[in-house]
């Protein structure tokens, strides 16, 4: 699943094409996704963009009336094109440009979402996440008083959008492993030091992730349709059973809430 990295770059990607841009019209190849497109976009004809933004895993496209709400799903990508292109059998949405291109909407598996809202403030979908990891409202007093009291392994809570918004399975593996700490401590044993250090290690593997074009493993692209290159920066995730790149050790994994998480039982403790 595209986390907060892969969603941040196709965000970063799609401005430059929708930002101050008119959508002519919507084009729906396929409406059935996780849940069916909002009808509000099926017609939505001659709105402007305003800005395009992004909350946790979510891309928030601010038109002139109302909001869409697209939430990548398992396999999902954003890709620029000239208009028209032929859609083949994943590509389920287009949003035609004033400018002579349109964004293409794929999505093998259709766990994606598209979805309308008149007020975003008041979006039961966001309403409930925590604070952008690379905001200043992230910082080690909000993550040490969040943990301190909590005997969850802190692996899992770093994948909780109640805690920080964003991080999945690979990003709080990676933090993790920066910040030399073992992903199944409980939380509350952090100290505010290692607080300090796991928020400088999670703020340094996203904006690394980012700047790399974000991680694919399997489906996901940039807007430009290449890969991104962060998964030849993995240090722990994807790796069991491969040298650690720091000591040599091989790389370990276990299982929380169904998850693979991967550690170097050495380096982290």
């Amino acid at each position: 699943m595209p986390e907060l990295p892969e969603v941040e770059t196709c965000r970063l990607g799609i401005e430059p094409w929708l930002s101050g841009h008119t959508i002519i019209r919507v084009e729906v190849h396929n409406a059935r996704l996780r849940w069916p497109v909002d009808k509000e976009i099926l017609l939505l004809k001659k709105k402007q963009v305003l800005s395009v933004q992004r909350r946790a895993k979510y891309l928030l496209l601010e038109l002139n009336e109302g909001w869409i709400i697209i939430h990548l799903g398992m396999s999902g990508c954003l890709r620029v094109m000239l208009y028209p292109q032929f859609p083949n059998k994943h590509d389920h949405i287009d949003l035609i440009l004033n400018n002579g291109f349109m964004i293409r909407y794929t999505d093998p598996r259709r766990f994606g979402a598209w979805l309308w809202s008149d007020n975003i403030q008041k979006s039961s979908l966001l309403d409930h996440i925590g604070p952008e990891p690379l905001s200043d409202n992230f910082n080690n007093r909000w993550l040490y008083e969040k943990l301190r009291n909590k005997r969850t392994p802190i692996k899992t809570l770093l994948t909780d959008n109640k805690i920080v918004a964003g991080i999945g399975n690979i990003y709080a593996s990676e933090s993790l492993f920066i910040a030399g700490i073992l992903p199944g401590r409980a939380a509350s044993s952090l100290s505010e030091k290692d607080a300090e250090t796991l928020v400088q290690s999670i703020k340094k593997v996203l904006l690394r992730s980012i700047h790399k074009g974000g991680t694919t493993l399997r489906n996901f692209l940039q807007s430009n349709g290449n890969p991104g290159n962060f998964i030849h920066e993995l240090h722990v995730y994807g790796r069991k059973n491969k040298k650690c790149r720091l000591c040599g050790t091989l790389i370990q994994i276990v299982k929380h809430k169904q998850r693979s998480t991967f550690f170097c039982p050495k380096c982290q403790h």
